[in-house]
């Protein structure tokens, strides 16, 4: 009879165990010094080896001659349990065996010694299926069992068992296996059974299993069985998923509008073998990927990608801001809610979402607000869109004023006093100048210009951080920096358009190029007018 791969390459021993070290180091240890414990409690997620760890552990512990903390596999002990003829050693589903009598049969078996091994071993698996009534039945004997009894408890919601339990119990906690360790065991596995497996399909696979040696080794056997060599194509043709390389192309197509590309797209999911509901989980696991690139710069290491594939998500997050990308997880989520509610139309309702998607405009939802104002704000930092240049009419209107100054020759001298009162000179202020004094106020929304700017360009930012702004008359923006290289620094490149952009948003207004002044901050003893005037007030008080 077939045997599954699975269970043909389950582990005999601790040094087997993939992914588990934490683990299976201090098993080993207790082993090798024969202290047992008299109760043990493994949780974690599905195929991570808790019930192979349980096994080995019975065995372990009865074993006659234990070989570095691993069982010997050749003793009577250890050939009785992996024949299942050991009667001291009883495997329970908790899930099938929930009730308080059950509880009652193992508590009145302990008492009796084992019959031929040194431990009677109890393995309950998903053991947070028992009911309330037989859980309180085992806590006495969970918590004083006798001298040749060991309970090993398994468990993948350890969040449902009651604290009184799990007190009483030698905790291990099982973490997902990463996948290379899974990528690793898969091409071991395929070498020997004589399986032509790619390392990329291998890595596919791994994913796939999302942390779960059992279930990467059972995709494996699934993918042999279509007899040729496994390739990631022949892994998405077998479990039914959509190519990463279609799923950036469809991305690409909702940030440029290609309505054309995403009914294609889904005509060409609907028509093939593939889920509807598979692509759309796929494209959602897209768009995490997404905000992740977008919000941290260690990216690579919350990312199961190569260096090719993390290069090609820089790209595609490059062309959404973080509130676009949040709407369209917010909309993808609502789709796929849609989609499992039974007679959905799978295909309308994917359609319209990415119709929605391509126009933020056909929602009017606070993300959606957000995404449209988040777009904006970035045209507008990066230059494309410019407010309407108000100011420069006035600039280019005294032009033609000479020609009628002929007219008003005869009414100079009455005319005298309302040009001393125009509004033009006024921001000069020539009697200042020539004191060398300016009037300079303080930018308050500088932090928030360095925060923009620090999106765009992290070392331009560094320098800004330690500058003071103000403002000087109407127009004039001063920037004053610490020393002359961090203002040969913001020189360089494009680091004062990104800084004019920032600016023209906090104050909500164009920052033209000469409104922008950039200067070393002057010496002590050339202070403002605003400075004196703060001096004077604490030498008073």
């Amino acid at each position: 009879m077939h045997q599954a791969l699975y269970r043909k390459w389950r582990p005999q021993t601790f040094d087997d165990v993939c992914g588990q070290e934490h683990i299976t180091s201090i098993l080993k240890y207790e082993a090798d010094h024969g202290a047992f414990s008299h109760a043990y409690l493994f949780c974690g997620s599905r195929g991570t080896g808790k019930t192979t760890c349980a096994k080995i552990l019975a065995k372990v512990v009865n074993c006659e001659h234990p070989v570095n903390g691993s069982p010997c596999g050749e003793c009577a002990a250890c050939r009785a349990i992996d024949n299942g003829a050991a009667t001291d050693v009883l495997e329970m589903d908790a899930a099938s065996n929930n009730g308080v009598d059950n509880i009652r049969d193992i508590r009145d078996e302990v008492v009796f010694a084992p019959n031929a091994l040194k431990y009677r071993v109890y393995i309950i698996d998903e053991v947070h299926m028992l009911s309330g009534s037989a859980f309180n039945a085992l806590l006495k004997t969970l918590e004083e069992p006798p001298a040749h009894v060991v309970f090993i408890l398994a468990t993948t919601e350890l969040q449902k068992l009651p604290a009184t339990i799990i007190s009483r119990c030698q905790r291990f906690d099982f973490r997902r296996i990463a996948t290379p360790v899974l990528r690793d065991r898969l091409l071991h596995i395929a070498k020997v059974e004589g399986i032509t497996l790619d390392e990329d399909a291998a890595t596919l696979l791994g994913k796939l299993a999302q942390g779960g040696m059992r279930d990467a080794i059972s995709l494996l056997e699934l993918c042999a069985g279509a007899r040729r060599p496994i390739t990631p194509a022949l892994v998405n043709e077998t479990v039914g998923l959509t190519g990463r390389e279609a799923l950036l192309s469809t991305v690409r197509a909702i940030a440029s509008r290609d309505y054309d590309a995403l009914y294609a797209r889904i005509a060409e999911v609907v028509q093939s073998s593939m889920d509807l509901g598979v692509f759309w989980q796929d494209l959602i696991s897209i768009y995490r990927d997404m905000l992740v690139v977008k919000t941290t710069p260690r990216h690579a290491e919350y990312l199961d990608l190569t260096d090719a594939e993390c290069q090609q998500l820089r790209e595609v997050s490059g062309l959404f801001s973080k509130e676009t990308i949040l709407y369209h997880r917010q909309l993808l989520d609502s789709a796929y809610v849609i989609m499992q509610s039974a007679n959905a139309l799978k295909r309308v309702t994917a359609e319209l979402t990415l119709t929605r998607m391509c126009d933020e405009s056909l929602s009017t939802s606070n993300e959606a607000l957000l995404s449209r104002m988040a777009r904006l704000e970035e045209m507008l930092l990066s230059g494309q869109f410019s407010a309407p240049k108000a100011q420069d009419e006035p600039a280019e209107q005294p032009t033609p004023t000479p020609a009628p100054q002929p007219k008003a020759e005869p009414v100079t001298a009455p005319e005298q006093k309302p040009t001393v009162q125009a509004s033009t000179p006024a921001p000069k202020a020539p009697a200042a100048d020539t004191e060398g004094k300016r009037v300079l106020r303080p930018l308050r929304a500088w932090p928030e210009v360095v925060e923009r700017v620090t999106k765009q360009s992290g070392m331009a930012a560094s320098f800004l951080k330690t500058a003071a702004c103000y403002t000087e008359g109407e127009s004039t923006v001063i920037v004053r920096f610490d020393n002359d290289f961090a203002l040969m620094m913001i020189d360089r490149g494009d680091a004062k358009d990104i800084l004019r952009g920032a600016l023209s948003v906090c104050l909500q207004r164009e920052v033209r190029e000469r409104d922008l002044v950039c200067e070393v901050k002057p010496k002590a003893t050339e202070a403002s007018a605003i400075d004196e005037i703060i001096e004077e007030l604490e030498q008073d008080f």
